[in-house]
């Protein structure tokens, strides 16, 4: 067990989003690591794939389903889990469906944060928060500049205006209430996430993996997109090691923090095909002759120094071994699709051995 497992084990975690796919795995490594977990999300999609459902990952913890909307729900269940630490993931996390569902994505995302926080503020035993909200928050102007804590919020779609506005909304709420009662509030900004068990629609790598396993092929929207991939631990472990920094030291750690690769591993859409393919010669690919209709930043990377110096945190994963255990864990699950759980174990102990590797915890 790694140290920071070690610290876990016996802490009270309330997590929201645990139904979602980093949910799913953030729920799963912390049961695995001895915590008391309390998850509050909605339901995973009526017929959709679940990793939550597939993998039994409520097995063993308290599930609220409920809406983050719904003050009176989301303070009777902080009341009653009476958590150490709240992680705070659940969110409309779609871009395109935020041109589909403006109002909804904004009440979800900025109104929902703001009644978590103000929740918060009734229940003693919490000490750390980590809101979780996006590298999108950030003003893009184009760049290609790699983004630090520091730069302006923004964002030109309404998913990435209302991951800039929450960050505004939990600063205000630290510096307004929380800090105050000696509640440590931090936020975090995570690359573009991959992993198993992510079905989530116009998502990459789910297109590709669903499509090769039925032998088809992925037409690439963006093929000269650039984003920074990390694989889905990697950032939840950042997010675990900010939380204990903060109940640890208080609000020293109490800001913004990126979490993201290195800075090598941000290439664009066409690269991360052609060495999945490398890696599965099922993954088939096109490029679309079409522009894309919605607005999409052709360049993301993110500054992640900050992470690296203060809090200790370093990816444990170089690109191509991300993308190999991506692969691995959809082509596992197309063959034994009955072990989703025991898939999640074993990944779960093959990333450990990673960050033994690097020296991290």
């Amino acid at each position: 067990m790694t140290p920071l497992r070690e610290w876990y084990r016996g802490r009270r975690v309330f997590v929201t989003g645990h139904t979602g796919f980093k949910g799913s795995w953030l729920v799963a490594w912390l049961c695995d690591a001895g915590a008391v977990v309390t998850g509050y999300a909605l339901a995973p999609e009526a017929g959709a794939a679940s990793l939550y459902e597939l993998a039994g990952i409520a097995n063993g913890i308290t599930s609220v389903i409920a809406d983050l909307t719904d003050a009176a729900a989301l303070s009777a269940a902080l009341e009653a889990a009476q958590p150490d630490i709240v992680i705070h993931m659940a969110a409309q996390s779609l871009v395109r469906r935020s041109y589909r569902q403006p109002v909804e994505t904004l009440a979800t995302n900025v109104i929902g944060t703001a009644l978590l926080l103000e929740a918060v503020r009734t229940v003693p035993s919490i000490k750390a928060i980590v809101v979780v909200t996006s590298d999108k928050c950030y003003e893009n102007d184009g760049s290609g500049t790699a983004y630090t804590e520091t730069h302006a919020m923004g964002g030109h779609d309404l998913y990435s205006a209302s991951k800039g506005c929450a960050e505004l909304v939990t600063a205000a709420y630290r510096r307004s209430f929380l800090a105050g009662i000696g509640v440590s509030v931090a936020t975090a900004r995570a690359g573009n996430v991959i992993g198993g068990g992510d079905w989530a629609e116009d998502r990459l790598i789910p297109d590709l993996m669903l499509t090769a396993a039925k032998g088809g092929v992925t037409e690439l929207r963006n093929p000269a997109a650039t984003r920074p991939w990390q694989f889905v631990l990697e950032p939840l472990r950042g997010y675990l090691m900010l939380a204990k920094a903060q109940i640890e030291h208080g609000q020293q750690f109490a800001d913004g923090w990126n979490f993201g690769p290195d800075p090598r591993d941000a290439v664009p859409v066409r690269e991360i095909a052609r060495r999945m393919r490398a890696t599965w010669d099922r993954v088939r690919v096109s490029e679309s002759p079409i522009k894309p209709e919605l607005h999409e930043a052709e360049t993301l990377v993110l500054d992640c120094n900050k992470a690296r110096t203060q809090l200790g945190w370093i990816p444990a994963l170089a690109l191509d071994d991300a993308l190999r255990m991506t692969v691995d864990w959809y082509r596992a699950y197309s063959a034994e699709a009955g072990s989703v759980g025991a898939l999640v174990a074993r990944q779960l102990r093959e990333y450990d051995k990673a960050v033994q590797r690097t020296g991290g915890t």
